[in-house]
């Protein structure tokens, strides 16, 4: 019987780029997970908070998934397409179009743009200023939304901005809800978009995430969400929500933006749109805005088939509310442990963030997130941080992870915790 080789993680770095991140917080080679658990070369098994960034919502090596790709790829079944027609293609798209959009009452052309999120938001970027015919986007504080240039001027990470190398232009920044206590953004944007004096150009669109993943796990209120549209609708501005790590059930309901009742002009989704963590995105576009010309905007693999068919086997939890119910039982439970630990442990100085299943601790004492979810990860928790400053403790368990696997990862999280607070940092 052949043996697998074991690898080192000196292989990486002698061989691979210094770029490489997260082979840098979770220093392990991983061979094979299932469900909400990944396990190392060596046996080691860890709970999986991370879930490939949001991308793996449904867990790792979802059955159905896994044996959908199994038979398409057994029948020879088309890889590989650009935008040519396939009946993988035709059968996702009328299954999200009967499941995903018409129960709610959303009405959108479906566009692929390429198969990452950073291709959703160029695609959202350029029919925006197409349709409207101005050039400048209003972002916010905390945003982040990818890592090409069209995409990178809309964060507000400094780091992340100044990779870009160049000048970032066409995009100024406002602060997001509640970016300061008690001031009011909704009339400071109103302020600097409507006095001719201000000296920002009038925008084209405002892209804005409902939950800040990135950023720190940061919640747009339902009436700042009401009140961005509401100013959107009344200038003849676009509304663009980046729903790419908030979406696809990440907060509760399929996208983020349903308990605010908004209907936006533009919604970009990717991460776990392509159910088993094979790369897809979309970019839905209210159809009077899908003004492209033939081949416009394009992209080699923007024909993944394979993503496809594991995304139309991932539309069923959809088929009616229970698996939205399910996402919220949970993610109370995780409110009220991490409820109860930020009060047991007031040395973190910690705050609640998030919400659904999208949540974490934002602590004050400076190093202190980061410390823990290094002591976690060598207890067996893949978790990670946020915010700017990496002080945020985020959590992203698959929505199909159960009250067991929850408290497994909850508690290592409060003996990493405990463990940090009694060494004295």
């Amino acid at each position: 019987m052949a043996t697998t080789k074991q690898y080192t993680m000196e292989t990486f770095s002698q061989l691979e780029s210094e770029v490489r991140s997260y082979s840098r917080s979770f220093p392990a080679v991983f061979e094979r997970a299932k469900g909400y658990s990944i396990w190392d070369s060596m046996g080691k098994e860890y709970i999986d908070f991370f879930s490939g960034a949001g991308a793996l919502n449904y867990g790792h090596n979802n059955e159905k998934m896994k044996q959908s790709l199994i038979d398409y790829i057994q029948k020879d079944g088309i890889l590989h397409s650009l935008d040519m027609g396939t009946v993988a293609r035709g059968e996702f798209l009328e299954k999200f179009n009967d499941i995903i959009l018409r129960p709610r009452h959303l009405e959108y052309k479906v566009m692929f743009p390429g198969p990452t999120g950073t291709n959703a938001v160029e695609s959202a970027l350029k029919i925006a200023r197409k349709v409207s015919g101005r050039t400048n986007v209003i972002s916010f504080s905390h945003a982040f939304h990818g890592m090409t240039i069209g995409a990178l001027s809309l964060s507000g990470n400094a780091l992340k901005r100044k990779g870009a190398g160049i000048p970032l232009s066409n995009v100024t920044i406002m602060p997001y809800d509640n970016y300061v206590n008690g001031q009011n953004t909704i009339d400071y944007l109103k302020r600097f978009l409507l006095d001719n004096g201000s000296g920002v150009d009038f925008p084209a669109a405002i892209i804005l995430e409902t939950v800040q993943g990135e950023g720190g796990l940061n919640v747009a209120s339902a009436s700042w969400l009401k009140a961005i549209e509401e100013l959107c609708r009344e200038n003849g501005i676009l509304l663009i929500v980046d729903d790419i790590q908030g979406g696809c059930g990440r907060t509760g309901t399929f996208f983020s933006f349903e308990p605010a009742e908004i209907q936006p002009d533009i919604v970009c989704l990717s991460k776990s749109i392509g159910g088993i963590g094979l790369p897809m995105a979309l970019t839905l576009i209210k159809p009077e805005y899908d003004q492209w010309l033939p081949g416009e905007h394009n992209g080699t693999f923007r024909g993944n088939n394979l993503a496809f068919v594991a995304a139309t086997e991932a539309l069923d939890y959809w088929v009616d509310d229970c698996f939205s119910f399910e996402i919220q039982e949970k993610a109370e439970m995780i409110k009220q442990e991490l409820t109860r630990i930020i009060e047991t442990y007031p040395l973190l100085d910690g705050e609640l963030r998030g919400r659904g299943l999208m949540q974490g601790i934002a602590c004050k004492r400076e190093g202190i997130a980061k410390t823990i979810t290094k002591a976690a990860f060598d207890q067996g928790l893949i978790i990670e941080t946020s915010g700017p400053h990496d002080e945020v403790i985020k959590l992203l368990p698959p929505l199909i992870i159960d009250q067991d696997g929850i408290q497994k990862g909850m508690a290592i999280l409060e003996k990493s915790i405990q463990a940090v607070l009694r060494n004295g940092m």
